[in-house]
C-alpha cells in the first residue's frame, strides 16, 4: 500500500467579522501575523500617504480576503483609535495628492468622498448583506454611501476645473455611471461569487457522498449479506472477505499501475484471478516495476507477457495440485532482471518424475520462458512444498504491452 502525505494546509488571512472597525482587514492581518493591530493600522496610514498605496492595498485585501468567524466587538478605546488613524490617513492622502499633482483640491476631495461612500456601502453589505433583516439605520447608511459615491462622481465629471472637463460629456456620464454602479455593487458580486463557490463545494461533497453510498451498497453490503448467508462455510466466507477487501482497496486508493501498462499490476491481477477461480488464498508482493517510458518496445512486451503467463500457470498448478491453503507470489524488478517467485507449502512433488506428456511445466512454464531468453528453476520436495522461480534478463530492451491482458486466454489450453 502506498501512503501519500498530504501537503501542509496554508492558513488563509481572514478579515475580522465582529471585531471590525471598517473592513476588518488590519485586524485580520494582525491576527494572522500575531502582532498588535495598532501597528498594522499605522503601516496602512503611512502607505496611504505614499500616492494612496495604503488605500489601494486595503481595498484589494477587503475584496479578496473572506470574513472570519470572530464575534467579539472592539473595545471603545480601540475603535476611537482606529477612527483617528483613518482621519489621519485621509488627510495624508489629500496633502500628498495636492503636493504631488496639479489637480485642484476639489477634485481630490471629490475622490475621497467617492472612496468614503464606497467604504460605507461595502461595510454595511459586509455586516448585514442586502436582505430584509437590515433595519432602517442600515438602509440609511447604504443610501448615504450611495449618495456620496454619486455626488463625488458628479463633481469629478461635471466640474469645469477638473482634468476630465475637456472630454465628451455624454461619454463622461456613461463612464461615471458604470464606474459608480461597479463600485457600489462589488460587495454584492463578491458575496454572490462566494455563495456560488460554497454551493458548488456542497454539491460536490453531496455527489461524493452519494457515490460512496452507492458503491458500499453495491459491493460491501452485498458481500456482507452473502457472508451472513454462508456463515457455516468458513472457506467461502474467507474468500468473499478477501475479494471484497481487494476491490475496496482498489476503489479507495485507485489503480496506481494499470494492468495494461505495468508488470506489477498484471501479476497482481492474475493472482486475484486465480484466487477467485480456485478459492486458494494468494498473497502477492511486488517490488519495483517497469517504468512508463519503457512500455513501448514490442520485443520486451512479449517477454513480459511470457513472464506473466508462466507465473499464472505456476499459480494454477499450485492451486490445483499442491493442496496448500495459501500460495505466496513475490515479483521483483531491478535494473538487470525481472524475477517472479511462486511458492506453496503443500505436498510437493519430484520434478524428475513428472511424465513427459504433462505440458503444464514443460511448455506453459519452462519452454515459454526459454523462448524469450529467460530461465526457470523449480525446487520441490515431497511433503515440503514447491518453489517456482522465473527469471528474465532486462538487457534485451524495455516495454510492456496491451497484450498483458490476454495471457489468461492463451494459457487456458495448458491448465
Amino acid at each position: 500500500m502506498t501512503h501519500v502525505t498530504d501537503p501542509p494546509r496554508l492558513d488563509r488571512v481572514r478579515r475580522r467579522n465582529g471585531g471590525k472597525v471598517l473592513g476588518g482587514v488590519c485586524g485580520g492581518i494582525a491576527d494572522h501575523l500575531g502582532v498588535d493591530v495598532f501597528r498594522v493600522r499605522v503601516v496602512f496610514v503611512v502607505l496611504a500617504a505614499l500616492a494612496g498605496a495604503g488605500v489601494a492595498a486595503y481595498g484589494l485585501l477587503w475584496f479578496f480576503c473572506p470574513t472570519g468567524t470572530d464575534v467579539e466587538r472592539p473595545a471603545p478605546r480601540e475603535r476611537r483609535q482606529a477612527q483617528g488613524l483613518m482621519v489621519i490617513g485621509v488627510v495624508a492622502l489629500l496633502l500628498n495628492g495636492i503636493a504631488a499633482s496639479s489637480a485642484p483640491a476639489s477634485t481630490l476631495l471629490a475622490l475621497v468622498v467617492v472612496l468614503g461612500g464606497a467604504a460605507l456601502v461595502w461595510r454595511e453589505v459586509d455586516v448585514t448583506g442586502v436582505s430584509a433583516r437590515g433595519g432602517v439605520v442600515t438602509w440609511l447608511r447604504l443610501a448615504a454611501g450611495a449618495f456620496l459615491v454619486v455626488g463625488g462622481l458628479v463633481v469629478l465629471v461635471a466640474a469645469p476645473d477638473t482634468a476630465l472637463a475637456g472630454m465628451n460629456p455624454t461619454l463622461l456620464a456613461v463612464l461615471g455611471t458604470l464606474f459608480g454602479v461597479l463600485l457600489l455593487t462589488i460587495p454584492l458580486w463578491m458575496r454572490m461569487w462566494r455563495t456560488l463557490n460554497a454551493e458548488r463545494a456542497a454539491r460536490i461533497r453531496n455527489q461524493e457522498r452519494e457515490e460512496i453510498a452507492s458503491h458500499l451498497h453495491d459491493s460491501v453490503l452485498q458481500t456482507l449479506a452473502l457472508i451472513q448467508k454462508r456463515a457455516d462455510q468458513p472457506d467461502t466466507v474467507a474468500q468473499l472477505a478477501r475479494r471484497q477487501e481487494r476491490e475496496l482497496r482498489q476503489w479507495l486508493f485507485g489503480d496506481q499501475a494499470r494492468r495494461r501498462e505495468s508488470l506489477a499490476a498484471a501479476v497482481s491481477a492474475v493472482s486475484a484471478e486465480v484466487e477467485d477461480t480456485y478459492g486458494v488464498e494468494i498473497e502477492t508482493v511486488t517490488v519495483g516495476d517497469i517504468a512508463p517510458d519503457e512500455l513501448r518496445d514490442e520485443a520486451v512486451a512479449n517477454s513480459l507477457q511470457a513472464v506473466v503467463a508462466a507465473a499464472r500457470e505456476a499459480l494454477v498448478n499450485a492451486a490445483k495440485h499442491s493442496g496448500a491453503d495459501k500460495v505466496d507470489v513475490y515479483c521483483e524488478v531491478d535494473d538487470e532482471h525481472v524475477e517472479v517467485f511462486v511458492r506453496d507449502r503443500g505436498k510437493g512433488f519430484d520434478p524428475d518424475s513428472v511424465d513427459q506428456d504433462r505440458q503444464g511445466i514443460a511448455k506453459s512454464i519452462r519452454a515459454r520462458m526459454e523462448r524469450v531468453g529467460g530461465s526457470v528453476r523449480i525446487t520441490s520436495t515431497p511433503g515440503r512444498g514447491t518453489n517456482v522461480a522465473l527469471m528474465l534478463p532486462r538487457g534485451r530492451g524495455h516495454g510492456s504491452s496491451p497484450v498483458l491482458d490476454s495471457q489468461s486466454q492463451q494459457t487456458q489450453e495448458f491448465s
